[in-house]
């Protein structure tokens, strides 16, 4: 355990920061390095739904206080997110649909970074198409999310800004909010039947903690949201690769 530790824990502090500092929580990561490490595949995602109710419980905070926060963005995502957060929370899937999930998530994520360079989709502009959008996409975000552990802010953020819902700073703030709900959703779902090593868990929290708070503050007035996004394809393509090493051996 504490071998594990010396990994974990500054491991957990950079992603803690670099994803709050744009919104996010950075359970995909949390997710990947857990999986990579060889902890129990049951008990990830109950791990990592944690770290990311503590990372963005502040950088809700701190977004929010910047005025950044809008309730026209976040509800229509959420209304739909928490039921199907609350039912891929109560499934288990098998190791390997597990990380290939996972996997193709990733991928996903690290394409939107690289390969789209924030265009913005010619939608319609109707009040009525983009609440139903926002409802459609919160509900899949939602149980995606929640059954491989992760809050679901690295898919709503880019599509925030890929749709022109909202600018980047609001973008970042509805994705915490957003995976802080969710997470906790899908907590309440796995707390029925999952035990967290505390031992494991308080050193990994208070370290993301101190992190996440670091970044959301200067993500919220003092960084450039692209910046940071190209350091979170960073660490995303490094879990991608990591995570299809483990996969193919």
């Amino acid at each position: 355990m504490e071998s594990s530790l010396y990994i974990l824990l500054p491991a957990v502090l950079l992603i803690s920061f670099a994803y709050s500092s744009v919104g996010l929580g950075g359970g995909s990561s949390y997710t990947s390095l857990f999986t990579i490490l060889g902890l129990s595949f049951v008990l990830i995602p109950t791990l990592s739904l944690t770290l990311n109710t503590v990372v963005t419980a502040s950088a809700t905070v701190q977004f929010a206080r910047k005025g950044h926060l809008k309730a026209g963005i976040l509800l229509p995502f959420v209304f739909s997110s928490i039921p199907m957060a609350f039912f891929g929370g109560s499934l288990h899937l098998e190791e390997n649909t597990f990380q290939i999930v996972l996997l193709l998530s990733l991928i996903a994520v690290a394409a939107r970074i690289y390969l789209w360079k924030d265009p913005i989709l010619k939608l319609p502009s109707s009040k009525g198409f983009r609440i139903g959008l926002s409802v459609v996409s919160g509900a899949l975000l939602g149980f995606v999310a929640s059954v491989v552990g992760i809050g679901g802010g690295i898919y709503l953020v880019p599509l925030i800004l890929l749709t022109g819902i909202g600018t980047a700073r609001e973008a970042a703030a509805t994705g915490a909010a957003f995976i802080l709900i969710n997470s906790i959703s899908g907590l309440m779902a796995r707390a029925r039947f999952d035990e967290l090593p505390w031992e494991l868990m308080l050193p990994l929290a208070a370290t993301v903690f101190v992190g996440g708070l670091a970044g959301s503050f200067f993500g919220s007035s003092k960084w450039a949201a692209r910046t940071i996004q190209r350091v979170l394809g960073v660490i995303i393509l490094t879990a991608i690769v990591l995570l299809a090493y483990r996969i193919i051996v």
